[in-house]
């Protein structure tokens, strides 16, 4: 069954590769000349390298995107989307091998996420610039929630089942399809999918699989989305692709793990800057 799963991941991965890259090489002389290859790629393996490890990248990346003016505001919640596709894709086929998950409650959830990611894309690519700036705000400020409540022990710790059955399979299922639809707006999954796993008392471990899982299924159908209405950056997606994909094969090779409890605490200070900024943005007359 993961084999299958694999096999279609891969074939939405191609996809999304060949889309992406005809869009690029379409476009290069037609890059916003505002960004440097150099800092969207160094973007992009810091935030890929840390996702590995379990942090997130999306409200790392719209972090670094505005403190170093990489990408316009109305376009972050696609070059997210984008940008992170093939390293999270990477992310899943090194945790869905090693970490059992029941196939069933796997399968499930990660075609709900799918399903929920087309469904906001569609939304979320026409939207205007100060939509998009509250949007990212919210979504920054409850991302930064669920991370803290991890951090100080609030967010229930799991148990140990590794799939699930009856109204608790059907709520992780409705769970992850808001979710993915959520994502496409640029609230990262990771942390409300591990509240949400946990919650249902599966172990902690099978939140990797899972919530990696989730992104790597539904980024390519979103993704693609957003590049058919040029709603992305496209250097700051490729250039983050790059850095992401040399970030995620060293801490997932080399690093396999780090002390973060300050590195998290520092990232939430950023995150929550970031949100108050965003509001700032979406809320002037400017």
């Amino acid at each position: 069954m993961i084999t299958a799963v694999l096999g279609v991941l891969g074939a939405l991965t191609v996809w999304f590769g060949a889309v992406f890259g005809k869009d690029f090489s379409s476009n290069k002389d037609n890059l916003n000349p505002n960004n440097s290859w150099g800092k969207v790629i160094g973007i992009g393996f810091v935030t890929d390298f840390f996702d590995t490890l379990g942090i997130g990248s999306f409200a790392p990346t719209t972090a670094l995107l505005r403190m170093m003016k990489q990408s316009e505001d109305r376009v972050i919640p696609g070059t997210l989307n984008v940008s992170h596709t093939i390293p999270v894709v990477m992310e899943a086929f090194i945790f869905m091998k090693v970490i059992e998950v029941e196939p069933i409650t796997l399968v499930a959830m990660l075609a709900a996420a799918t399903i929920g990611a087309y469904a906001g894309a569609g939304i979320v690519s026409k939207m205007d610039e100060k939509k998009v700036q509250m949007f990212m705000a919210v979504a920054l400020l409850v991302t930064v929630g669920l991370m803290v409540a991890g951090q100080v022990g609030i967010m229930p710790g799991g148990g140990e089942a590794i799939g699930l059955t009856g109204g608790k399979l059907i709520a992780a299922v409705v769970g992850n399809f808001i979710l993915g639809a959520l994502m496409t707006a640029g609230i990262g999954l990771y942390a409300p999918c591990m509240a949400l796993i946990y919650i249902l008392g599966m172990s902690p471990r099978v939140a990797f699989p899972i919530m990696m899982g989730s992104c790597a299924f539904l980024m390519p159908v979103a993704s693609v989305k957003f590049i058919k209405e040029a709603a992305y950056d496209r250097r700051a997606s490729m250039g983050i692709t790059i850095g992401g994909a040399v970030g995620v094969i060293i801490a997932a090779y080399i690093v396999k793990s780090l002390p973060l409890n300050v590195l998290k605490w520092l990232v939430d200070a950023v995150i929550l800057y970031t949100s108050f900024t965003l509001f700032k943005s979406a809320t002037s007359n400017k």
